[in-house]
C-alpha cells in the first residue's frame, strides 16, 4: 500500500510515527497539523533558514541531512549540529523570541522536508492535550537530557572521547558527513580527527 503513496504522503506518515514514539496522537490534532505544514525539496547547499533572518517555522527531515552551524567574525564556520531523518531542525530561541537567528540550516544533501508553521503549532499546543504530552516527552528528551550529556562532553571528555559518543549517538553520519565538518562539530582540527580515527573502533548499533 506504502508503495502507491507520494513522497508527501510518506513524509506525512514518517512524521506521525516518530511523534507517536514519544505519545500517542489524536486524529484531530493530527489533521490539524497537516493544515499548518507543507512538504518541499531542498537542494544540496540549499539555505533552510538563513542567519539573520526571524524564521517562522521548523521543520521534519524525512529524507536528507541538515547542517546547522555558526559564522564568526573572521568568516570561520563552527558546526553546531546536524539533523538527519526523522529529526527536526529549526532555530527556537530565534522562534520563541521573534528574533534573528544565530544561525544558518543548510542541506548537506538533497533532501525532503515537512515545514511546520511555527505560530501554528503553538496554538495547537495549547488547544491539544496530546500535543502537549508530545512537546514535554520531546523536549525531556532531546533538549533536557542531550543538552546536560552535551555540556558534560565539553568540559569533561578529550577529543578522542569525543568522537566516540559522536559514533555511538550518530553512526550513520561517520560515512555521510565530510570529516572536516565532524572535526569542526568536535572542535578539533581535520588532522586530530585523523589520528583519533586511525586509533578508534566504528561503533556498530545493536
Amino acid at each position: 500500500m506504502l508503495n502507491n503513496c507520494s513522497s508527501e504522503q510518506l513524509a506525512f506518515i514518517a512524521l506521525k510515527r516518530v511523534m507517536e514514539s514519544y505519545a500517542p496522537i489524536s486524529t484531530e490534532s493530527w489533521l490539524a497539523l497537516i493544515e499548518i505544514s507543507r512538504f518541499r525539496t531542498i537542494n544540496k547547499h540549499e539555505v533552510l533558514y538563513q542567519a539573520s533572518e526571524i524564521p517562522d517555522s521548523f521543520s521534519f527531515v524525512y529524507t536528507g541531512l541538515i547542517r546547522v552551524f555558526v559564522t564568526d567574525e573572521k568568516g570561520d564556520e563552527y558546526n553546531k549540529n546536524f539533523f538527519e531523518e526523522g529529526e527536526f531542525p529549526g532555530s527556537m530561541v530565534a522562534l520563541l523570541t521573534s528574533t534573528p537567528s544565530e544561525f544558518t540550516f543548510d542541506a548537506l544533501e538533497p533532501s525532503s522536508i515537512l515545514e511546520i508553521n511555527f505560530a501554528g503549532y503553538r496554538q495547537l499546543l495549547k488547544d491539544q492535550h496530546d500535543l502537549k504530552l508530545f512537546q514535554i516527552y520531546y523536549l525531556e528528551k532531546n533538549w533536557l537530557l542531550a543538552k546536560d550529556a552535551r555540556e558534560v562532553q565539553i568540559v569533561q571528555e578529550n577529543a578522542t572521547q569525543r568522537y566516540q559518543r559522536f559514533l555511538k549517538e550518530h553512526p550513520s553520519l561517520a560515512d555521510r558527513l565530510p570529516q572536516y565538518l565532524i572535526a569542526s562539530h568536535l572542535g578539533i582540527t581535520p588532522t586530530q580527527l585523523s589520528r583519533i580515527r586511525k586509533k578508534t573502533v566504528i561503533y556498530q548499533p545493536m
